[in-house]
């Protein structure tokens, strides 16, 4: 996805249990066995039992899984609740959004046009897009290898006006080119592969100009058609929001409206778990003629070793051409390659693992929860299977680095200390004289710091065995916090992850002036004026920013670099997860209003909101500018009751002084609210759209 989480955070408030068991010998067994002649009971009865426990312990609200063999659906199934009711069944062709998996259609689109010839992966992306320009003058070295394999060097989501309630608005991908004409790059084009978003995009609209059919028609012509899959859609389709898995949130009670992610390709394409192992057939080889071998096997490549990336390990991530990773963990436990791409919008999670060699592939799709717990399931679909097949004869325990053994720590190491910096956040970095390391996260400091043993093998490791750091520098002269972890989820599984996490930030000298220009800033709220009205933001993320500076951090504004006393630029530059969606920050004024603008996003300070008028009647009209209008909730009329005769085309949110939405009339259908103390109200619409507003007791 797109939004799009990445997997090492979307796990870290799990619950995690380390099950330890003694070390024992496991092999490979020749392959065994085929569909025609298993049951497949055992591996239902399991898969059963542990889809139950996500459903029913870890927040996932419905969940839908299939496991293909050789061609053949062998496991399907599903659980929890579709409606809070129990009234709507949830059944095998239950539509969920798929997030990021979406990629893997893009991808293949990508490959479909390299093998007709009209597409070199390694030709410059200005070749099919002359009107893609930059700031930055690299850009015309970006190829669609590297939009592909996460190593463009873009920022990473620009995905303002992306995430909207039951509107399939293109307004993005349609200015997306005019967007990236205002950004400079991260990187050097094809430098590390880092995690992007925005690359994909770009892939879309090139896709759609060199075939010369929409991006939902094509994998229409090429992928779901061919392959039987009759419930794999796009926002672009009609989609019918009763064949839609629910979806909810903690901020309202009932069903949310149906979800819809415009950038298609990067993450807003609907689907089945079965519809997604008849995908995989494309990976597999089972099916011919929609993709060479010669691309199928390119897409599995070690794409991530092209440019900067940690030693190899146990991992979750590891770059193909679309794939998270071409050597999944636990399976290259076995010897087995595993290729896996799993993703996440908001509302909706999945995950996809295909074993090429073996003919094999799971899906797991799911409304709440993350694609990390989706991958479980889909891992334990695939490890029964090879059980039962007689590929693997008994499991593999799980992995841990021990009880730390406490070595003497060589005075060198403490000038790794200092500050890190990861993706939207900051960590602290402090040693003791007993060989102890303690990392603390200032942008969240009620998180309690974690503590690690130095050990004689030069890395640090935490008191579970669960995870272990070491300090690189690397070719490029930055200084990295690599983490190798196993987290286990207790009764599913357990996960691997090899990454750097964190960059060393560098002292960052600015002048009194400067310094001070931010200083006024600190703690300033700024009000997203730029959303339309159909915006998931007003619901779920925030449309209300405030900006912090840490002394311990002078020159930064949490993680981004200050180069003026305007702009701020993240210049971290981590391949994997931890670097992705940076950023550049530029402050304007405005007749007397500042304005913040970010990937897309526009931001005013405080002094554009309006007081709401106390009287019994008024009105509130979007101005030529189209951004949205922002009033506070004055004392006068705290606890009134607010009616709005509502335009067509238009919409406003209730928040309370915490900042937390109570009331999105997109999303509850109410047009009235008991106003909050100290308040804010927002009104968006179209140009011209008008308020009428009614206040009374």
């Amino acid at each position: 996805m797109g939004r799009q989480k990445g997997k090492r955070t979307s796990i870290a408030a799990l619950t995690l249990v380390l099950t330890m068991l003694a070390p024992m010998s496991v092999l490979a067994a020749p392959a065994a066995g085929n569909s025609s002649d298993l049951t497949y009971e055992p591996t239902k009865k399991i898969v059963v039992e542990k889809a139950k426990l996500l459903t029913e312990k870890h927040g996932i609200t419905s969940l839908q899984y299939a496991l293909m063999d050789g061609g053949e659906i062998v496991v399907s199934g599903q659980t929890g609740k579709n409606d809070k009711n129990n009234k709507v069944s949830l059944t095998s062709d239950t539509i969920y959004g798929i997030g990021s998996t979406s990629k893997m259609f893009l991808t293949a689109a990508v490959m479909k046009l390299v093998d007709e010839g009209k597409v070199d992966l390694d030709l410059p992306v200005v070749n099919y897009l002359p009107d893609f320009q930059m700031k930055d003058q690299r850009y015309t070295k970006i190829t669609p290898r590297m939009l592909l394999n996460h190593s463009s060097g873009l920022l990473g989501s620009t995905g303002s006006n992306a995430t909207l309630y039951g509107d399939n608005d293109t307004y993005l991908h349609d200015t997306f080119l005019e967007q990236l004409a205002s950004q400079n790059l991260k990187a050097n084009p094809g430098a590390f592969s880092v995690y992007s978003n925005d690359g994909f995009t770009l892939a879309e609209i090139m896709v759609e100009r060199v075939s010369g059919m929409s991006f939902t028609a094509f994998i229409h012509q090429y992928f779901t058609e061919p392959l039987d899959m009759k419930h794999t859609k796009t926002p672009q389709d009609v989609v019918d929001t009763a064949d839609m898995a629910g979806i909810y949130s903690p901020l309202y009670e009932g069903q949310l409206p149906q979800e819809n992610y415009n950038i298609i390709a990067t993450g807003g394409i609907y689907s089945t778990a079965e519809d997604l192992v008849k995908f995989s057939q494309i990976f597999t080889g089972e099916v011919q003629g929609i993709l060479s071998s010669k691309s199928v096997e390119a897409m599995a490549q070690e794409e991530y070793k092209r440019g900067m990336w940690p030693e190899d390990s146990d991992t979750s991530i590891s770059y193909g051409l679309g794939w998270d990773s071409v050597n999944l963990y636990p399976f290259s436990e076995y010897g087995i390659k595993a290729v896996t791409k799993g993703g996440d919008t908001i509302s909706y999670h999945s995950s996809l693992i295909v074993l090429p060699e073996y003919n094999l592939a799971a899906a797991v799709t799911s409304s709440g929860g993350t694609s990390a717990k989706d991958q479980f399931i889909a891992s334990e679909l695939l490890l029964s299977a090879l059980e039962e097949k007689g590929i693997i004869t008994e499991r593999k325990p799980e992995k841990s680095f021990g009880v730390p053994v406490k070595a003497d720590m060589p005075k060198e190491v403490s000038m790794y200390a200092g500050m890190y910096g990861a993706n939207n956040s900051v960590k602290k970095v402090e040693m003791n004289h007993a060989g102890q390391m303690m990392v603390s996260t200032l942008t969240a400091p009620s998180d309690s710091a974690q503590t690690y043993t130095y050990t004689a093998d030069d890395t640090f490791v935490n008191d579970e065995g669960t995870e272990k750091l070491k300090f690189v520098k690397e070719n490029n002269g930055r200084t990295y916090l690599w983490s190798r972890s196993y987290i286990s989820l207790s009764g599913l599984g357990q996960l691997a992850f090899s990454e750097y996490t964190a960059e060393k930030l560098e002292s960052n000298e600015i002048s009194e002036d400067v310094n001070a220009t931010w200083e006024q800033r600190e703690g300033k709220r700024y009000y997203v004026v730029n959303q339309k009205y159909t915006s998931t933001v007003y619901l779920h993320s925030s449309p209300i920013l405030s900006f912090h500076m840490n002394e311990e951090t002078p020159g930064y504004m949490s993680n981004s670099k200050i180069i003026g006393a305007n702009e701020a630029v993240t210049e971290l530059q981590i391949p994997g997860m931890a670097g992705r969606d940076t950023k550049e920050i530029n402050f304007a004024k405005m007749n007397g209003v500042e304005y913040v603008t970010a990937v897309g996003g526009v931001y005013a300070s405080e002094e554009m909101v309006q007081p709401l008028y106390s009287g019994k009647q008024s009105l509130a009209t979007i101005q030529a500018d189209g951004y949205a209008r922002w009033f506070s909730v004055p004392a006068t009329v705290k606890g009134k009751v607010m009616t709005v005769e509502m335009p067509a085309n238009g919409a406003f949110a209730v928040y309370d002084q915490k900042g937390i939405c109570i009331n999105h009339t997109v999303v509850s259908g109410q047009n009235e609210v008991v106003l909050p103390e100290n308040g804010r109200i927002v009104f968006a619409g179209d140009v011209d759209s008008t308020f009428e507003i009614s206040l009374k007791k």
